[in-house]
């Protein structure tokens, strides 16, 4: 569960990228800051306990901010998070942003899996008509799971289509079952 704070700080770093008109480039260096942190088991657990001191973990902040080219809103903001106590909420943060981002940016994020390799016609099929359907941009990302046998699984936030030759064996094992 995603916390009130963590929208509260991704909402107001959201509202001034959204003044600024630098939604992307923004939640791109956040992103990719707390994809460095969470990658490096030792930096978050430092980060996230409150042992340590607040001039520690702004130092070692500060050594990641160094070697990235972050703007320095995004420099700023991560400063905050440090001096609030906050930066072990930071994947959240990142999480509640994008859904903002996305939101102002008429984009769905999808997720499809396939029992085989889709080839680019299909991908391409599948992207324009969820788009169609959607109204909205989508960004598409495909897993293979050979455990589906064939077919295909779409999830779309918290709706999940699936047509997979799996459910469908598993639908007609439960009637099957009923009818008995």
């Amino acid at each position: 569960m995603i916390s009130n704070i963590s929208k509260r700080y991704a909402r107001a770093f959201f509202d001034i990228a959204s003044e600024q008109k630098q939604i992307e480039q923004y939640y791109n260096e956040l992103n990719q800051f707390a994809s460095i942190v969470s990658q490096n088991k030792s930096l978050s657990d430092f980060l996230a306990n409150p042992v340590f001191e607040q001039a520690s973990k702004k130092g070692v902040v500060e050594n990641v901010i160094a070697k990235l080219k972050l703007s320095g809103m995004t420099i700023s903001f991560l400063r905050l998070l440090v001096d609030k106590k906050r930066i072990d909420i930071l994947n959240d943060i990142v999480i509640c942003y994008r859904q903002l981002m996305d939101e102002a940016l008429k984009k769905v994020r999808v997720n499809v899996k396939t029992a085989y390799t889709l080839s680019n016609e299909m991908r391409s099929f599948i992207s324009s008509s969820l788009e169609k359907t959607m109204g909205k941009k989508v960004e598409m990302t495909v897993e293979e799971d050979p455990s589906l046998l064939g077919g295909v699984v779409i999830g779309v936030g918290d709706t999940l289509y699936d047509g997979s030759i799996k459910n469908q064996l598993n639908n007609m094992r439960n009637l099957l079952g009923e009818a008995r």
